[in-house]
């Protein structure tokens, strides 16, 4: 895996990934950013987001579960010092689908914290990564 990192003016940074998708990062202002982007330890609690919402919705079609939406809402709390590390993670998940049954949706995001999330796993090393979730039919 690949990425690369350009300065393009004060403290607005391009990120482009090997894949070849671009996502603009930018400082925050009191540090001389100018609020054109995503900080990046944002960017690191929506991968795991992401990174968990891709397996919970994977493993909810294997197990031929309707799923037709899903909703990762993350809270994020950091270390006081530097680094400022995040400390403890609180992740929302909203499940949307059809007659969706709860063991296999609790089932697909265990499976996902404890084996599959590469993201959330390694955030498990300095944080505390609590989750609850609901159903919701549609």
């Amino acid at each position: 895996m690949k990425a690369r990192v350009r300065l393009l003016d004060g403290m607005t940074f391009v990120a482009e990934s090997g894949s070849g998708h671009a996502i603009v990062m930018d400082a925050a202002p009191d540090v001389g950013g100018s609020d054109l982007g995503a900080r990046p330890m944002e960017l690191l609690l929506m991968g795991a987001g992401g990174c968990t919402a891709i397996d919970v919705v994977h493993i909810l079609r294997k197990a031929r579960q309707a799923v037709t939406g899903c909703v990762v809402e993350l809270d994020g709390e950091r270390a006081p010092h530097d680094p400022k590390v995040f400390t403890r993670i609180r992740m929302h998940y909203v499940v949307t689908g059809k007659s969706l049954a709860p063991a296999q949706v609790e089932r697909a995001i265990k499976l996902s914290k404890d084996k599959y999330c590469s993201a959330t796993i390694m955030l498990a090393k300095t944080a505390g990564i609590e989750f609850d979730f609901e159903i919701r039919e549609g």
